[in-house]
């Protein structure tokens, strides 16, 4: 008897069953490529991806501007001890055995006052003695505001040197300026008797500051 080769090793190679698969229609086709296309995002979904590209853009621009308007100031810190309420906190605070050195800025100059009296006009130029009388110790040497800065430092070097540099480990001044005087002067003078140059060497002169109201 004999047996067909469907029954007998399952009708394929290697014993597989045969398949019934029917070849797929041209509409099934075209359905399965339109199916396989990647979908397009409708009005208002989230997109896939963020282009952080321009936000860049911006920001190194900004950036740049920022930079390119930044201005390099440096700055000198200048100690005071500013007036008290009625104008006493400078006088209680007076030595009567110290100089007591007072500056006093007016619009023809500076005028120091010591404990022993007012310094008289040039406050022992040319290597003279410093002298006691009235008048503007440092007159300004041309015209209005234009404070001779040297010719204060070195006052300032001379009144310490006097009574055999009695006075030579003084550092406060008192400081007066009048009310029309701008803020740029009163640095000025209080730049030039802060320190002085020796050569390479800076020297103290009256780095402390205390500021009195006019009245």
């Amino acid at each position: 008897m004999t047996i067909p080769a469907t029954e007998a090793g399952g009708g394929g190679r290697g014993g597989r069953p045969p398949t019934n698969d029917a070849p797929l229609s041209p509409a099934q086709r075209s359905k399965i490529r339109r199916l396989a296309q990647p979908r397009e995002a409708e009005p208002g979904d989230e997109a896939g991806e963020l282009n952080i590209i321009p936000y860049l853009d911006i920001i190194t621009n900004v950036l740049v501007f920022v930079l390119a308007s930044v201005t390099v100031t440096f700055l000198t810190q200048l100690n005071t001890t500013p007036p008290s309420s009625g104008g006493k906190g400078v006088k209680n605070a007076i030595d009567t055995e110290a100089l007591n050195l007072a500056a006093i800025i007016v619009d023809e100059g500076v005028s120091f006052k010591t404990s022993f009296g007012n310094i008289a006009p040039g406050c022992g130029d040319e290597g003279g003695q410093v002298r006691i009388g009235k008048g503007i110790t440092i007159p300004n040497r041309g015209g209005k505001f234009e404070y001779d800065l040297e010719g204060i430092k070195r006052c300032a070097r001379a009144l310490k040197t006097i009574e055999d540099g009695k006075f030579e480990a003084e550092t406060q001044v008192a400081v007066t300026a009048s009310r029309n005087i701008e803020y740029r002067y009163l640095i000025q003078v209080l730049d030039a008797l802060r320190s002085d140059k020796d050569g390479d060497r800076t020297i103290d002169l009256f780095p402390e500051f205390q500021l009195a109201v006019s009245k």
